[in-house]
Formats: structure tokens, sequence, C-alpha cells
């Protein structure tokens, strides 16, 4: 599997999810620069990695998605290429415009940094493959701006067409409706919070987050 990390000022999980990618498909991902403006072409995947892009100048996220490279990525995402964006990178994916909604302020203005429960709501997508629909699973999240928000029409639409990936099983940041993960109309782009990088392997102190990255291998 040929992917590639997309680095911004500020990442501070490029290289996590670097290890994780070349370690579950033995294959090291080629680092992207953000003022890049074109895309190797024979991509399977682009991360989007979590951190601080731009200092979370302006909105989290905001930056970022101005980005020169950003325009490759919506255009390759566009041609079917799965793009998985964490924590910073979820953020970054509803300011491009890829994701629906946006990531507020976590409710009680905490930043939240633990392992927190999720429930597996889809696993009928090329990222949640190796999991049970209806599993929990334990992944460490921390962020202060992963408050999932959205219009009472796009919730229920979400729902509807079954693009609730990943569900909080616990209370985390007063995200609507529990939504700790989303996913695309097309299937392809899958924006969530907790990082399943830093979930990996047993070293990690857990490894229920390798199976996103198995799941796209095996996809």
């Amino acid at each position: 599997m040929k992917s590639a990390v997309i680095v911004f000022p500020g990442s501070n999980c490029d290289r996590d999810l670097a290890v994780c990618l070349r370690d579950v498909t033995g294959t090291a991902p080629q680092m992207i620069w953000h003022r890049e403006t074109e895309l190797p072409h024979d991509l399977d995947l682009i991360g989007i990695p979590g951190g601080f892009s731009y200092g979370d100048y302006l909105r989290s996220g905001a930056c970022a998605a101005r980005s020169p490279v950003m325009q490759a990525v919506v255009k390759a995402a566009a041609r079917g290429v799965k793009v998985l964006g964490i924590c910073n990178g979820f953020q970054v994916l509803t300011e491009a415009g890829l994701l629906p909604g946006a990531l507020m302020r976590n409710a009680g203005i905490n930043f939240v940094c633990r392992p927190v429960k999720l429930r597996v709501e889809n696993n009928q997508n090329a990222f949640t493959a190796r999991y049970a629909a209806g599993e929990e699973v334990r992944i460490s999240v921390a962020h202060h701006d992963g408050n999932y928000s959205a219009d009472e029409a796009t919730l229920d639409r979400l729902e509807g067409e079954g693009r609730v990936v990943f569900r909080y099983a616990e209370a985390v940041n007063g995200s609507a409706r529990d939504i700790a993960g989303i996913i695309n109309n097309a299937g392809n782009v899958l924006g969530l919070m907790p990082h399943p990088e830093r979930a990996a392997h047993l070293g990690q102190g857990a490894d229920d987050g390798r199976r996103v990255f198995e799941s796209l291998l095996g996809a």
C-alpha cells in the first residue's frame, strides 16, 4: 500500500502516523510538506495527522485547510484515493469541505487526554472492516477542540446514511450524538478525533487502533 503523510507547521503526530503505517503495511509513507502543490499519482492513502497545525490560530485546522497541498488532497479524494484525518486532521478535513460539520471547543473548555471507550457503528467501509459492528474498543484522545457539531439536518443525514463510523461510549467532549468519527458519502474519507496510531501495538498499552490500518491494507 502506497501512502503519504501531510506535514504542516505544528504537526506533532506525523511521525507517529508514519511509523504506524510503516509497521503495519511494511512500506514507509512519503512525507509531504504543506507547501507542495502536487501529490504522487499512485497513492492508496493520504494521512493527515494530529497536532496543532499553524498553532491552531484562527480556528483549529482552518489555516492548514488553505495550504497549497490541500488542493491536491481534495482532487485526490475526488478520484477515490482514501484520506484519513486524525484529530487535527479531522478538523482540517471539515475546514476543507471534505467532511460536514465542525469541531468546536470541548464542553467544559478542558483539554482531554486519556484513553476513551468507543463503539464501532459502521464496519462496512475500508477503514473499519476488521472490526465488528457494535464492538467497543479503547483508543486515546488528546484534543481541546474535539466537540463535533452540525445542524440537526446534517446529523440526521449522517445517521441515516450510516456515516457515523465511531461513537463515544462515554462522556468525552460534548460531541453531538457522541460522534467520534464520520465518513464521506463516497466512503473514502474518514475523520476521527481519537488516535488509532497511538494504540497500534501492545507496547503502547493497547492495540485496538491497529485494525484501522489493517483494514486499509486489506482494502
